[in-house]
């Protein structure tokens, strides 16, 4: 009897920019570009080309390689990059996602101290989501912990999916500082799932943000159920390679994630026999 066929879904895989720091915006480019990624997400962050859409532009043209999503600067050392307004900071993420063709605007909710901001957070993220096509996708976050100390640092809540958005992040690294279980957080999310963080992770307090299969989360499982669910989202891989001792450490890590990706995305088809 033959084998059914191999059924690779429409979901692409991206590279963070992120991913190759603290080399620039512009060396994940190119190295997306060698190892055959399908495009890039852009982590806008300190990086002054990161922030600026016409070199981000000429670097996606030069190098044949799309930009698919864009981060919005929602961290700590990123709170004056394009204003220190939250909500500027989202239009601007907006405006440069719709100029470059990116769909999705990765967004973290608020810290705990943007009172405002994480007052307003949910009616305005569907606001915004309401005036645009590009999807703004929300993403889990984690306790922050200090030996036996939790803080909460974000609001509404580092669990995103106790708050009705339009569409979800699941970061797999971000699951396993929270302790909490991924798949269940994915089912709860259900078909408001518009994008994944591929990362992995020990459950350390840290955010580890390990290559794929090099942790205990359920990386494999998670694409796999995306491949059978026909997600139509993107994949990126956000993983941390600063201890790399040379670049070409780096492009190996970056090449291992990119073929686990490819390899749990690609399913045996269910088909009728005839």
């Amino acid at each position: 009897m033959a084998e059914p066929p191999v059924c690779i879904p429409d979901a692409k895989v991206a590279l963070s920019t992120a991913s190759v720091y603290p080399e620039s915006t512009a060396t994940a480019f190119e190295i997306a570009a060698r190892l055959g990624y399908d495009g890039v997400e852009v982590m806008v962050w300190t990086d002054p080309v990161s922030q600026d859409i016409e070199a981000l532009r000429r670097l996606s043209d030069y190098h044949q390689i799309p930009i698919l999503a864009v981060h919005a600067p929602c961290l700590l050392i990123t709170q004056r990059v394009w204003s220190t307004d939250p909500w500027v900071k989202l239009q601007r993420a907006q405006a440069a996602a719709e100029k470059l063709g990116a769909t999705t605007v990765v967004v973290h909710p608020p810290f705990r101290w943007q009172r405002q901001y994480a007052r307003d957070f949910v009616t305005g993220i569907w606001r915004m989501a309401n005036e645009t096509d590009v999807r703004f996708a929300v993403e889990n976050m984690y306790p922050w912990r200090y030996r036996d100390r939790e803080m909460l640092a974000y609001a509404p809540d580092w669990d995103v999916t106790k708050e009705d958005y339009r569409h979800f992040t699941i970061d797999l690294s971000h699951a396993s500082t929270a302790r909490s279980d991924a798949m269940h957080m994915v089912d709860r999310m259900a078909d408001r799932l518009g994008h994944v963080h591929l990362a992995d992770g020990k459950g350390s307090a840290k955010d580890e943000h390990l290559v794929p299969g090099r942790g205990s989360q359920p990386c494999a499982e998670l694409l796999e159920r995306l491949a059978l669910t026909g997600f139509d989202g993107h994949v990126v891989i956000e993983v941390n390679t600063r201890r790399a001792m040379s670049g070409a450490e780096r492009e190996a890590d970056l090449a291992e994630a990119l073929a686990f990706t490819r390899l749990h995305l690609a399913s045996a088809a269910k088909v009728p026999r005839p």
